[in-house]
């Protein structure tokens, strides 16, 4: 079953092992659904919105309609990451290193947390700013190996691939929506209008 069946198919369908897992015992374990599908609908739940891309060109046709559907053609995009730039230097973005002037931000991550579907950022991405003061407007690029389980296998994730120097500012985004009822959970953190360019790598 492909991943866009799984997670865009019918809900009034069940698969066979829907049905097996309904039957199942209350005490017997839970079936853990697979870690990327997890990000998925847990992503999607924070009021994420995700486009799943099969190549670069994708990506790309991705982003201009993303730009189309908020009328930004005429705006400018926050890219603050040497290497995005190079990598969408072919597209019909126009770049900006001004807060003040743009109107989305352009921006890779760390890693995709599975378990609740936030996103671990760090001073490689929004260097020392801090969340509040970027734009309210984020595209995030990133890759299906990017998704971790939880947010201490992307602590040890970045600690391991930085040994000489170990990025600051290290935080998650975990609210896509603004909301009026804030819980004591997502007290004092920063709510973000979020797309997900999501490319497969594996």
């Amino acid at each position: 079953m492909s991943l866009f069946r799984k997670l865009f198919g019918s809900k009034s369908e069940k698969t066979s092992e829907e049905l097996k897992s309904d039957e199942r015992g209350k005490y017997m374990p839970e079936v853990k659904l697979p870690i990327d599908e997890r990000f998925t609908i847990n992503f999607k739940a924070n009021g994420g919105k995700f486009l799943y891309c099969e190549d670069l060109n994708e990506v790309y046709e991705n982003l201009d309609l993303i730009i189309e559907e908020n009328k930004w053609q005429q705006k400018k995009v926050l890219l603050l990451d040497e290497q995005l730039t190079d990598k969408f230097k072919n597209s019909s973005i126009n770049a900006s290193r001004l807060i003040s002037e743009s109107e989305f931000f352009l921006t890779t991550c760390e890693n995709l947390i599975a378990n609740d579907g936030s996103l671990l950022i760090s001073s490689k991405q929004i260097f020392e700013k801090k969340l509040p003061e970027l734009p309210f407007n984020f595209v995030v690029f990133a890759t299906t190996s990017q998704i971790v389980e939880n947010i201490g296998e992307g602590l040890r994730g970045i600690k391991s691939k930085n040994r000489q120097k170990i990025p600051t500012n290290i935080t998650t985004i975990k609210h896509f929506k603004s909301s009026e009822e804030k819980d004591f959970l997502s007290y004092g953190s920063s709510a973000k209008n979020l797309y997900l360019l999501l490319l497969e790598d594996l």
